[in-house]
This record gives C-alpha cells, sequence and structure tokens, in this order.
C-alpha cells in the first residue's frame, strides 16, 4: 500500500525530522501515520493538506491529487455574513458547540464519521443522558427523519460555526458515497461540561463511534422515542422512559417492586 504522505514528503524533499517539526508531534508519531496511514487527528490532516497544498481528501483517503487543489467548504466570507436565525435558547447553542468541537476532537477524523454519524453521535448523547439523569445534556431538538433522528438547525449552527472559523466543512468520498465532514479549527471550552457530561460523552463515542451510518440508522429505527414520533415531527424526550432492552441504557430493577 502507497504511502500518500510519504511521497509528499518525498517529493518536497523534507525528512521526517523536519516534517514532524512543521506538525509540532514526534518523529515517531510522524513515523506511525506514515507507515499506517490512520490518523485520527484532523489537525494534523489539515496542516498535512495545508503544507503539501493538496484536497484534505488525499490524505484522508490516501490517494495521490490529480492536481494540487488545497480545497475547504465553508471557508469564512467576510463580506456575505448573514444573521441566521436559530430557534434554540442560546445557552444549548454554545453547550452544543463545545460538545460538537469535542466529538470531532475525538472522532472527527475516523473515516466512518461524517454528518450521518455525528447526527446519531449527538441524538444519542442526549437522549441517553436524559433517560439516565433525567436532565438534559443539550437539549437540542430532532425530528423524525427516513435515516433516523436529525438535529433540527444542525445546518445552521455548523455554517455559522464555519463563519467564525470555529470549524471548516469538507466534502469528500466513503465508500463511493459523498460525505461531509467537519473539522475542528480551536480547542473546545470543556469549562461548560461537567466531569459527569463528558464521561457519558466519552461512553456514547466508544460505543458507537466506529458504527457506519446505516448502522446507526437502522439502529435508532429501534428506539422507541423515533417509533413513537411521527415522520417529520419533534422526537420526545420524554418517551425514552418506554424503551425496549434493544436500547434502553438505565437500569430499572426493583421499581416494579
Amino acid at each position: 500500500m502507497i504511502s500518500i504522505i510519504k511521497t509528499l514528503r518525498e517529493s518536497n524533499e523534507y525528512s521526517q525530522e523536519t516534517l514532524a517539526e512543521k506538525l509540532g508531534i514526534t518523529r515517531q508519531t510522524y513515523n506511525k501515520y506514515e507507515k499506517t496511514g490512520d490518523i485520527q487527528d484532523l489537525t494534523i490532516i489539515k496542516k498535512l493538506a495545508e503544507i503539501f497544498d493538496v484536497d484534505y481528501t488525499c490524505i484522508i483517503e490516501n490517494k495521490m491529487p490529480t492536481e494540487k487543489t488545497y480545497n475547504i467548504v465553508g471557508k469564512k466570507n467576510k463580506d456575505k455574513q448573514e444573521d441566521i436565525r436559530i430557534d434554540i435558547p442560546i445557552e444549548n447553542i454554545e453547550k452544543f458547540i463545545q460538545v460538537f468541537l469535542y466529538i470531532l476532537k475525538k472522532v472527527g477524523a475516523k473515516p466512518n464519521v461524517g454528518q450521518t454519524v455525528l447526527y446519531k453521535l449527538l441524538y444519542f448523547i442526549d437522549f441517553d443522558y436524559y433517560e439516565l439523569y433525567e436532565t438534559q445534556l443539550m437539549g437540542l431538538k430532532y425530528i423524525k427523519n427516513t435515516f433516523g433522528p436529525t438535529p433540527v438547525d444542525f445546518a445552521k449552527i455548523t455554517k455559522k460555526m464555519a463563519d467564525n472559523e470555529e470549524i471548516e466543512i469538507i466534502k469528500t468520498k466513503y465508500f463511493n458515497h459523498e460525505m461531509t465532514k467537519y473539522l475542528p479549527l480551536v480547542e473546545p471550552d470543556l469549562s461548560l461540561l461537567s466531569a459527569q457530561e463528558l464521561a457519558h460523552i466519552d461512553k456514547v463515542l466508544e460505543k458507537y463511534s466506529d458504527k457506519t451510518a446505516n448502522e446507526l440508522s437502522n439502529y435508532s429505527h429501534k428506539d422507541i422515542p423515533w417509533i413513537a414520533a411521527k415522520d417529520k415531527d419533534i422526537i420526545e424526550y420524554e418517551a425514552v422512559f418506554y424503551r425496549n432492552s434493544d436500547t434502553s441504557v438505565r437500569e430499572y430493577d426493583g421499581e416494579d417492586d
């Protein structure tokens, strides 16, 4: 298997040490990236794309570019910003932004993690937390769509984040399917999240982030909140307390005694 970054490094006459220094990592870490092609950190992918002046997809998909095509969707247009109306309380939006940045930092570079997988990760973070603790984490609204729960105003919020240069939105392919991926440009502000919330998010990511969009969509179709909602309607949080064993995350032992 060819290593795209090795090929690009050698064609640009960089040593491993020099390139590692430019990336802010050790030579040993860079050498691992070059040997395995497995780069989980989207910040590193961004830096490599900038250094070699190629599209992100070349690094992610480990393929040579046909030409120099450093191309990003969602770059800030300072002359054409618009006031985006978002029907979510401001505190929920800010918490969503930090959770979203945290998710991207942790698992965003995985090849399967595109927009559809992110929808489901956000849904299970919110709804599992509500079932466990009977209080909201982000408290986003989700509607019932064909492929599973979809967070309302996701596109508007992420567009605003791109305008504010908090993320960049890139287009790529995964098994010949179009995929939208999100690149974090800033660190998440974890002061807005409790230790309990962070532990919960980590658990959801560990449980679901390696699944494909199709697997997560099929799994979400087993969830009582999604089943109970009408098509295109808001999914009710209270329905989590009627979940069956397929998707429930709470132990109810003894409550019927």
